[in-house]
């Protein structure tokens, strides 16, 4: 973290705080913090080909790989995902996720949702990955919305609002900790993601547009503005060892930090089990389909 501080840059854009570090831009606005990133790099390892180009206010990457798919990400000058899709060799799209939307002038990205009305045991509706079978894994990951959806939700609406996230079932991959300050999976611990990437694999060959969401998490050791970054890294990691080792498509993934804000156990000071990361679902909630059974 050191080196990453080192990089930051800071500014005052619209009343808002705007951090930047390398590939990462921090924006506090009011009282809430966000972070994104540009996860083009992710998608490099099994590419054939990166090509980068600018048209008008857009940056528009487009991933080559071996047989002629091609993966296309279009991002705003802010570094904000736009749209992405998948083209097979014949030239057919397949969009996985369009967050036009959320880019457009006076649209909120902050969505206030009360909490669902669950209709299932709460160890069903948040599961933790050590306990429990690759069965229950998979219907966790291809459940319906536990409460009704009430329309498309673009995906920073999604990544920034816990109330419509909350709308899903979620996993912590509690078999995967960190050490403080630190975003490295050891390899001894990489195994352990075999059946969150076995029920990811499943549900993408059901339907090739599933789009998982990977949470990064902290405790409230060091800044917020620290943990914000160090939190939006583990999610990365986590998403480059599923695509990486076990072959998950890096489009159907998309990863986001909530540093310190989440915590699973409340107390101040380290915590292992703050330390963590999480994955849902999220294809309902852009889709704005997937009334609860």
């Amino acid at each position: 973290m050191d080196d990453v501080r080192g990089s930051r840059t800071q500014s005052e854009e619209g009343g808002r705080t705007v951090i930047r570090e390398g590939g990462r831009t921090i924006i506090r606005d009011g009282d809430r913090s966000i972070i994104r990133h540009d996860e083009t790099s992710r998608f490099r390892a099994d590419s054939r080909d990166v090509q980068v180009q600018r048209r008008g206010r857009e940056t528009v990457s487009t991933i080559v790989r071996p047989g002629g798919v091609r993966i296309v990400n279009t991002l705003d000058d802010d570094g904000r995902l736009l749209r992405r899709s998948r083209f097979d060799a014949r030239g057919r799209e397949l969009v996985l996720i369009d967050n036009r939307r959320a880019a457009r002038p006076g649209v909120r990205r902050y969505v206030d949702l009360p909490p669902p009305m669950l209709r299932i045991p709460r160890d069903r509706y948040i599961v933790a990955a050590g306990a429990v079978s690759a069965a229950v894994i998979y219907e966790t990951l291809s459940a319906p919305p536990v409460d009704r959806i009430e329309r498309p939700y673009a995906l920073d609406e999604i990544r920034y609002s816990a109330g419509v996230r909350d709308r899903m079932r979620r996993v912590d991959i509690d078999t995967i900790t960190f050490d403080t300050g630190s975003w490295a999976i050891s390899a001894d611990q990489t195994s352990k993601l075999d059946f969150i990437a076995q029920a990811m694999m499943q549900a993408i060959r059901a339907n090739p547009a599933e789009v998982f969401l990977i949470e990064g998490h902290t405790d409230t050791v060091g800044s917020d503005i620290d943990n914000l970054s160090l939190s939006d890294r583990r999610a990365e990691e986590i998403a480059i060892v599923l695509t990486e080792r076990f072959g998950v498509p890096p489009e159907n993934l998309t990863t986001q930090g909530y540093g310190e804000q989440f915590p699973k156990v409340a107390v101040d000071g380290p915590e292992r089990e703050n330390r963590r990361v999480a994955v849902r679902r999220i294809t309902p909630l852009l889709a704005g389909k997937g009334p609860a059974r």
